[in-house]
């Protein structure tokens, strides 16, 4: 039998409430960015706090932060605010689809391969909202979609066996170096004399060419972290250092620069990673489905756009 009274749960007003408050940094700030009071938003903390028995917010002159409790908190708060939110999805068999997709991103994938997908998508599915994230905060889109901050990620395709991951592209590294060195073969030296400029260490490919360097038991002479590629394009082509890129980033490639093969290639397979559970929501089914069909599009109109002094990336079907 069950027992005649269930314990208090927490409601998903509560569980909102506190999740908005601690991505905002504040009562205020939450109210403003939501259209609740903030008596209402403090009263629903409030109840929630009541319910843990132990406070969940930090609160001072400067806003408020969770405490540890509120952490911990925090990723059920958000994986319980997502299931009731795939409760509705899941409905959604058929046209028209409704809701947001939360998809995040790298720089060179969301300029080039995203627009094209997402023209597609809005005009099939108008009453779908797609919000980008940046897909090179710290853990990367990886940590996104695990946390249910982020519904879909552009990921480089390896070791997330908790993932759905369905490829899209390899897309391969080029050495880039000032247009007066010529563009005669790379020999590995060359990727540790001088200036190497890189994005920053969080940065996937940051990550990935420092890997690469390891394995051929190179040290680069000295390393400069920028943060766009533009200035990186920039400043090799004024002779001030060399890169390794991928070719989306290259992509179109400005003048005063050659981009060339690695001596052993380098590549990094996208795919777009979901988590298992959800992979099959109407919402996130057509979103995988639209992308594809642009890149099968795109290949079938001839190769990605790609530095001519390189092969063009082969799709994965």
């Amino acid at each position: 039998m069950l027992p005649d009274r269930l314990p208090p749960l927490p409601t998903l007003a509560q569980l909102r409430a506190l999740l908005v408050v601690a991505e905002a940094g504040g009562f205020s700030e939450a109210a403003a960015r939501t259209g609740a009071s903030q008596s209402s938003l403090s009263e629903a903390v409030a109840k929630l706090e009541a319910l843990t028995g132990r406070p969940l917010l930090r609160r001072g002159r400067g806003g408020a932060v969770p405490t540890p409790a509120g952490e911990r908190l925090l990723t059920y708060a958000r994986l319980s605010l997502q299931a009731a939110e795939d409760a509705l999805h899941a409905a959604q068999e058929g046209e028209p689809l409704a809701g947001t997709v939360r998809v995040a991103s790298f720089r060179s994938t969301a300029t080039h391969l995203l627009p094209p997908a997402l023209a597609a998508f809005r005009a099939r599915y108008p009453g779908v909202r797609v919000h980008l994230l940046d897909g090179e905060t710290e853990g990367g889109g990886e940590a996104l979609v695990r946390g249910g901050q982020a519904d879909a990620a552009f990921v480089i395709g390896e070791h997330s066996p908790d993932l759905r991951l369905t490829p899209l592209m390899v897309d391969e590294y080029l050495f880039v170096a000032p247009a007066a060195r010529g563009a005669h073969p790379v020999a590995l030296f060359e990727l540790a004399q001088g200036p190497l400029l890189l994005p920053s260490g969080l940065n996937s490919c940051h990550r990935r060419v420092m890997a690469y360097l390891r394995r051929h038991g190179l040290q680069a002479e000295q390393i400069t972290e920028l943060g766009e590629d533009s200035v990186i394009l920039g400043m090799v082509a004024h002779s001030l250092g060399v890169s390794v890129m991928p070719r989306l980033a290259l992509t179109p490639l400005p003048g005063g620069v050659v981009a060339l093969p690695l001596p052993e290639p380098l590549a990094r397979p996208l795919a777009l990673a979901t988590l298992p559970h959800r992979a099959g929501l109407p919402l996130l089914r057509a979103f995988s489905a639209t992308l594809l069909g642009t890149l099968h599009q795109l290949a079938a109109q001839g190769p990605l756009p790609a530095p001519a002094a390189a092969p063009a990336s082969p799709l994965l079907h």
